[in-house]
């Protein structure tokens, strides 16, 4: 696959050889805003609950909403775009969070709250899917290193974001939300510019089809079938864990350290950041070692630091959360990347599965713990998601598939 990178001539972007970074780092700061406004919602949850009075069920069930029409119609937005792509759908997906931030700001309880994250939700399900696929357009080969490039700016975006919901939003209330309008109109400007390079980017693929060179995978279909499950059996065991740490560490660490709503956002910004850095870590791993063993060693190895989380102090249980955001962070793009080799021909519809299932599962997850919180104690909860990461063993099944030198 013949690799691009931006250059200006009178304002307009070329494609020529090499790896696009300048694409990348577009795509990696428009994801960045995109997660970080995404991670306002969670951090929002003990002003709404303290607010509106809300229980952890339906705490739970706004994460629901939110992870559900994040993930949902990722897919399909995938599969469309494979047969039919749309450039400018990024900068146009980018309107509907602008339209769900405005309206959260000032939604005046549970339903129009709902209906909020929803078309926040949207507007992420337009954006991950074909951004990913553009990310891999721009890698020049290097898939890995593209996709830790495009995640880290998600995951930078969902540290961050936490941050500035304590310095803005707790302190000046739920309007405060609207501020984070401006995050998505810039991100809404920056993929005009690469919409553009995208459309000379698919005038050049479609030369290479007619001249068949297109990307195929020479291995079995039950391989491909089974080594696909046990990649989604991974996002289901990295993001139900996640779950629960983005949506009740904080609750976990007010009830049994005695800690502030501030505080404990700082907290949780410690281990996002953590998270954003395991990314970029594994991106480098993947491309070098072969990206089987990075999904092995990011979540089975991050399991001897999940377990000791509950029984710790609070010095000890937030440094234990960074190294084990640090090191399970890192299979994300490993699997998005190893499931597109699978199937090369239908990038934005794998990415959108996993990306999908990312949102969808953290949603569940949330919803699921929410409703055991509500029965049982957060403390019970947070015990039960710490085993988790133990199901990373299954990853020893899949086939070794080394990137080609």
């Amino acid at each position: 696959m013949i690799g691009r990178v931006l250059n200006r001539l009178k304002g307009c972007p070329q494609v020529v050889e090499g790896t696009a970074y300048a694409i990348l780092f577009t795509m990696g700061v428009c994801h960045l805003l995109n997660d970080m406004i995404q991670s306002v919602i969670p951090a929002l949850y003990p002003l709404l609950k303290q607010k509106y009075g809300f229980t952890f069920t339906q705490i739970g069930v706004i994460t629901l909403v939110f992870q559900l029409t994040s993930s949902v119609l990722q897919p399909f937005v995938g599969r469309y775009a494979d047969r039919h792509p749309q450039p400018y759908s990024l900068s146009a997906g980018m309107c509907f969070t602008l339209a769900g931030l405005m309206a959260l700001a000032f939604a005046p309880g549970f339903l129009p709250i709902l209906l909020s994250v929803a078309l926040i939700g949207c507007g992420s399900s337009v954006f991950h899917p074909e951004a990913s696929r553009v990310a891999q357009l721009a890698s020049g080969g290097k898939k890995s290193l593209a996709q830790s490039i495009f995640q880290v700016g998600g995951n930078g975006g969902s540290a961050v974001g936490p941050l500035l919901a304590a310095l803005v939003v707790i302190p000046y209330g739920q309007h405060a939300v609207g501020w984070f309008a401006l995050a998505a109109l810039l991100a809404s400007v920056l993929l005009v510019r690469a919409g553009h390079w995208y459309s000379l980017v698919l005038a050049e693929m479609k030369t290479l089809r007619r001249k068949g060179q297109a990307a195929v995978c020479t291995l079995p279909a039950k391989t491909v079938r089974n080594a696909l499950a046990i990649l989604v059996l991974m996002i289901f065991s990295k993001y139900f864990f996640n779950a629960c740490m983005t949506s009740y560490f904080t609750f976990f660490l007010m009830e049994k350290f005695g800690i502030t709503v501030q505080q404990s956002q700082f907290c949780l910004f410690a281990y996002l950041a953590a998270f954003a850095a395991g990314t970029l870590l594994g991106g480098f791993l993947g491309d070098r070692y072969g990206r089987k063993y990075v999904i092995l060693f990011s979540i089975l190895g991050a399991a001897p630091f999940t377990l000791l989380l509950p029984y710790l102090d609070l010095f000890w249980t937030v440094a234990m959360s960074v190294v084990a955001g640090l090191i399970i962070a890192s299979a994300f793009s490993a699997i998005v990347v190893y499931a597109t080799d699978l199937k090369p021909d239908k990038v934005g519809m794998i990415a959108g599965v996993f990306f999908g299932l990312m949102f969808g599962l953290g949603g569940i997850g949330s919803a699921f713990f929410g409703w055991l919180a509500d029965l049982t104690s957060i403390e019970f909860v947070f015990r039960i998601s710490t085993w988790l990461p133990l199901l990373g063993v299954v990853a020893v099944f899949l086939p070794d598939v080394r990137p080609k030198e």
